[in-house]
């Protein structure tokens, strides 16, 4: 796949990528201006011409991923045998400017069951900058004229009708934050034995009042789960000082909540 394919596989897998281009060359370098490379955590894609010049930048690339770098970067290089290198020398003898841009990976989230106040929610998440899976076992709850106004926002929407809500939970990428809020209370225990099951998403949100919290609690101990694990549920959702039983009421406080627990710093798109 060329660069700007590689970019769009990691924003759907919902990886972090930086995207490399050369911006100017002054002398002979092994590639022009305008080159261009994506470097992921794993792999790269394009080239920015070998050797020492494209290895170091992968490091430099890595390095921003991994410490969250959200701010491009201008590195410059010496391609002669007086410079300093890591990893082999090139003796084009010119020099090579190289913007790395970061692209951070989206935050993904998940609501189970878009009732009322799944549908508000999604309505506000969809105008946020993130992957949005609506998920639901009734067909018509996901109807695309219904979920009109969901889908008109920056976010990548994507409707899931499954009759087993807790299989497709199991097939989320890593880091999902989950929201728990179907129109039964046995597929719900489901979707919170399958995500405590898990133990890499995101925050996980349950929908639902205190003594419905306190028998879920009691039957995820039976099923073996630990305190620790039992609690990285929320039950109820959103901000504690949020009052109203309204589903826009609900919705605004679980997503001031969700977002309390994102990153504060997206990078343009």
């Amino acid at each position: 796949m060329d660069w700007l394919e590689a970019l769009q596989h990691l924003r759907s897998a919902g990886l972090p990528g930086v995207l490399a281009t050369v911006t100017e060359v002054r002398g002979h370098a092994p590639r022009e201006a305008g080159a261009k490379m994506v470097v992921g955590t794993e792999s790269t894609w394009g080239s920015i011409g070998g050797g020492n010049l494209e290895a170091t930048v992968v490091d430099q690339a890595r390095d921003m991923m991994a410490k969250g770098t959200s701010v491009p970067h201008n590195a410059e290089f010496a391609l002669n045998e007086h410079a300093t290198t890591e990893h082999g020398r090139q003796c084009c003898g010119g020099k090579v400017r190289v913007l790395l841009e970061p692209f951070l990976s989206l935050p993904v989230v998940a609501i189970f069951g878009v009732g009322h106040v799944g549908y508000e929610l999604g309505r506000i998440l969809s105008r946020l900058p993130m992957t949005l899976y609506l998920v639901d076992s009734r067909g018509e709850q996901l109807d695309p004229a219904r979920l009109r106004d969901v889908a008109s926002g920056v976010a990548d929407v994507r409707a899931v009708h499954t009759p087993v809500p807790d299989s497709f939970l199991g097939d989320l990428p890593r880091g999902t934050h989950v929201f728990i809020m179907s129109h039964d209370h046995s597929e719900d225990f489901l979707l919170c034995h399958a995500a405590l099951r898990r133990g890499d998403l995101g925050s996980i949100g349950l929908i639902g009042s205190r003594a419905k919290w306190l028998r879920f609690r009691q039957k995820l101990a039976a099923e073996g789960f630990a305190d620790p694990e039992i609690d990285r549920i929320q039950c109820p959702i959103g901000l504690p000082d949020v009052r109203g039983k309204a589903p826009a009421v609900i919705a605004v406080s679980a997503a001031a909540a969700l977002l309390g627990s994102l990153p504060s710093a997206q990078p343009s798109q």
